[in-house]
This record gives C-alpha cells, sequence and structure tokens, in this order.
C-alpha cells in the first residue's frame, strides 16, 4: 500500500456483501434516467468559449455539452511567451528544444510550421519547481508529444528534491500551477515506481501545485498493468493545493476504439484525495485492464477498477458536467467511474451529461450503471442520462 497522501488508508469494502450495502445507500438515487437513445447528449446551454478544431484525421478535443466554463478553468493567455519551441519547420521542433523550453518554465507556445507535428521525446519533459509560479504549454491546436510507447511524456512533482523543493510543505503548495492546453498526448508509458511516489501517469504526472487541462487530446496512453493503487493511463494527480478542483475541459480522452487509454486503475484520470471539476469532456474506449481490486483479493495482484476515471481517498469532490462516457471498461469496478471516500466524505456529481455502455466487469452501484460509489450520501445526477 502506497502511503505518499497521508489520507490513502483503504477499507477492505471489497469482502463485504456489497449488493446489501449498496441497495441500502443507495435505493433513493433516482436521478440517472434509463432512456435509450445513444445519439443524444443533452442539448448545449452555452457556447464552449474555448473551442479547439482538430486539424488531424484524429477525434476532436472535446464534447459538446454545453456546460459554462468557469473563469478559472478557460485556457490561460499565451500572448507573451518565455520559450517558443520551433523556428518555423517541423525538424526544428525537437524532443531537446521542447525539454528544455519545460525546465525553463513560463508561457510556452511552438513554431513548427503550419501542418500538425508530432514530437516524439527521447527523454520525459520535467518540471523544475522555482522557475514561476505560473506554467503553461499551448500546442495551439497543431502539436502532439508522443512517448513511443516507452516514456512519460510530463512530470511534475512539488515533493521531488531534483525538482527543487520550494516550500517545506510539498505536499500542499499554490505553485507550480501548470496548465497544458490545445496539445496531443499519445503513447505515453509510466512503469514502476520513480522517485518521490511517482507511478502512474503515462502522459502526465502532476503532484502538487495545481494542473489543469484545456483543449487536449490523450491517445494510447498506458501504466502499469496490475496493481491496487496505480493508476492514470493518461493523467495521474495527486496532492493538488488545498484541496482546489484540478479541472479538465473541452479534452478528449480516447474517442475511437483503437485510441483508448489504459492501466491498472483509471486508465483516463487517476486520483488519491484529488478534487476533479470534468466539463464538456469525451471519454471513450479506456480500460482498467487490472485484477483483484483494492486491497487486492488473495492471489490476485490487484487493480482493475475506474475504466475511466478512478477517484480514492477521503475528502474530495468528483463534477462531471456537460460531458459524454461511452464504451469505457473496467475488469472489477466502475466501468466509467469508480468513487471511494474512505471516510464517507466525498461527494460525486454529475450534470447534463451522457453515459452508456460502461462496462463494469465485477461490480456497480445499484442504479448507476458504469458507476461504483461510496461517499458521502447519494450522487447528485441532474439533466443526465446514465444506461448500461
Amino acid at each position: 500500500m502506497h502511503k505518499e497522501t497521508g489520507n490513502a488508508m483503504r477499507t477492505p469494502w471489497h469482502g463485504i456483501a456489497l449488493s446489501l450495502i449498496l441497495t441500502a445507500v443507495l435505493s433513493a438515487c433516482g436521478g440517472g434516467s434509463s432512456g435509450s437513445d445513444d445519439t443524444a447528449p443533452p442539448p448545449p446551454t452555452t457556447p464552449n468559449p474555448t473551442p479547439n478544431p482538430p486539424n488531424d484525421s484524429l477525434p476532436a478535443a472535446g464534447h459538446p455539452g454545453g456546460a459554462t466554463v468557469p473563469s478559472d478553468a478557460q485556457a490561460e493567455d499565451v500572448s507573451n511567451p518565455r520559450t517558443i519551441v520551433g523556428t518555423g519547420t517541423a525538424a526544428s521542433c525537437t524532443s531537446a528544444a521542447f525539454v528544455a523550453a519545460v525546465a525553463k518554465g513560463g508561457v510556452i507556445t511552438f513554431n513548427c510550421g503550419s501542418e500538425p507535428v508530432t514530437i516524439h521525446l527521447h527523454e520525459t519533459a520535467k518540471i523544475v519547481n522555482n522557475t514561476g509560479a505560473k506554467i503553461v504549454i499551448d500546442g495551439g491546436g497543431k502539436v502532439t508529444l508522443s512517448g513511443s510507447g516507452q516514456r512519460r511524456i510530463l512530470y511534475m512533482n512539488t515533493c521531488d528534491q531534483a525538482q527543487v523543493w520550494t516550500t517545506s510543505h510539498c505536499q500542499n503548495q499554490d505553485h507550480p500551477q501548470l496548465t497544458l492546453q490545445n496539445l496531443t498526448f499519445v503513447d505515453g508509458a509510466a512503469s514502476g515506481t520513480n522517485a518521490a511516489g511517482a507511478y502512474g501517469g503515462g502522459a502526465v504526472f502532476a503532484r502538487g501545485g495545481r494542473l489543469k487541462i484545456v483543449n487536449s487530446r490523450f491517445f494510447r496512453n498506458q501504466c502499469d498493468a496490475t496493481g491496487p493503487d496505480v493508476g492514470g493511463g493518461a493523467v495521474r494527480a495527486l496532492s493538488q493545493y488545498e484541496n482546489l478542483p484540478l479541472y479538465v475541459v473541452n479534452s478528449t480522452f480516447g474517442g475511437r476504439s483503437d485510441l483508448g487509454n489504459f492501466c491498472s486503475n483509471g486508465a483516463a484520470l487517476s486520483s488519491i484525495g484529488v478534487s476533479f471539476t470534468v466539463i464538456n469532456s469525451l471519454f471513450t474506449h479506456n480500460r482498467a485492464i487490472g485484477v483483484g481490486a483494492n486491497p487486492a483479493r488473495s492471489g490476485t495482484p490487484g487493480g482493475g477498477s475506474g475504466g475511466a476515471i478512478y477517484n480514492d481517498g477521503n475528502t474530495f469532490n468528483l463534477r462531471i458536467q456537460g460531458s459524454r462516457m461511452t464504451n469505457n471498461t473496467a475488469n472489477e469496478g466502475g466501468g466509467a467511474i469508480f468513487f471511494v471516500s474512505n471516510d464517507r466524505s466525498g461527494t460525486l456529481s454529475i450534470s447534463n451529461s451522457f453515459l452508456s455502455a460502461n462496462k463494469s466487469e465485477g461490480f456497480e452501484t445499484q442504479g448507476l450503471p458504469g458507476i461504483f460509489y461510496l461517499g458521502n450520501g447519494v450522487p447528485q445526477i441532474s439533466g443526465s442520462t446514465l444506461q448500461p
């Protein structure tokens, strides 16, 4: 059992008679409807203020769910970059240039020519924690960062001494504030436990400070195939400042059967004790491929929960707004969402969203197809369709 957050003790719930408990806890939950039209998400209420039209043949970023995007969740201004990667050609946008730009911090943009470009990283790009309070990486909708199936793409960890400690309380500090926008992350891979507890997060690992993801796409990213606490084929987040929400806005995870992310748990998003607010985003074909749940059943390696999203810990909140989650799978619990608040203080809300065909091979909460939930009361569901 990993102990990196101080509140990650697990309740051995899988040995309890789940059907009896969940019937009692959630029989009052009538918010999810059981519609049959998989092509009819809720109508938009407001336009997305920061659209990111695709510039290639891959699925576009986000879902037109119409949820209002708060000001602090919107894309950051990049009109005055510290570093511009590239000098106008695809060949000038190298792995070394990008890695060096990330180490310098500040606002980073790209000048790689008029066509979409893929930068194959030869090493993981790492945030240095004393390079400024705010770091923004903006791909302009044309830049793909690839780990080539061999390495993690981006790493931030305020508790890693190698990346500079800037406070005496690295697990709860307000910087760096990292924003990833208008980018595509593909074929990132993380395996094993790295420095300062940095396991999981095939595309992005972020511990401490704050992380925001806007208008971005995540395809075929992966982390360890087994383990009860490893997660985040695409994104693994820990220790966000003051438990303020990690925003995921107008972004796509998977989107096609050959592009899904995968990991033991939480193939798209994984965390312990982190609050997520997911707005106008798309999750499809993501897979939690571990076996044995958490804690691991005897004779198994553990894992397999949260096909798209895995939330664990104590006090945290998950908000899904204007989003679509379909065809995600989990070998154990929560084909779409696994949510366990060990002290039962955490909350889940789903509004104006569409969840369908998220298969839980092992278990899910009665009345909430594709979701396993243990938290404060019942999930708050409004204007949404949840169906098997």
